[in-house]
């Protein structure tokens, strides 16, 4: 004879909802995984079109350097024509390559992230465990107005 809801014990109760739970984690988990899957092949689909469109801009530069070149020989020798182009381009490589190494100089290092870290080591430390609570730190309301604000270009 079945029990009513009023006379099952707690035991049964708890079983129960522990058994809808772990059903309902392992539905949600299911969910994740299909959701990532789709997600997966949208990111590489259009990875691979980026890519795509990539290469034939690249062709495009070629062929748009040749006409340039083209163009310019009907005032100068063919060579000298070409020879423009390709100074042109090497100086535009120079450029880019200069800017990038000053951006590179520019990086702070993770000096705050650093910092932090040396702040919680001193915190943790067992040293200041065995000795006198005294409370030097900052209270509860101060912690991280020692930190700087991070601005656009990360310093």
């Amino acid at each position: 004879m079945p029990q009513t809801p009023e006379e099952e014990s707690l035991g049964s109760l708890v079983a129960q909802a522990s058994n809808h739970i772990s059903t309902l984690v392992r539905s949600e988990i299911e969910l994740a995984k299909a959701e990532f899957r789709f997600d997966a092949k949208r990111v590489g689909t259009a990875g691979g079109l980026f890519a795509a469109a990539a290469f034939m801009a690249h062709l495009c530069l070629i062929l748009a350097s040749f006409t340039i070149a083209y163009a310019l020989s009907h005032w100068l020798p063919d060579w000298l024509s070409f020879l423009i182009v390709t100074v042109f381009y090497l100086l535009v490589a120079a450029l880019l390559v200069f800017i990038g190494i000053r951006r590179l100089k520019g990086l702070a290092g993770m000096k705050r992230t650093a910092r932090s870290i040396k702040g919680l080591k001193e915190i943790a430390s067992p040293e200041e465990a065995t000795a006198p609570a005294v409370a030097t730190g900052p209270s509860a309301g101060q912690v991280g107005l020692h930190r700087e604000p991070v601005s656009r270009d990360g310093t």
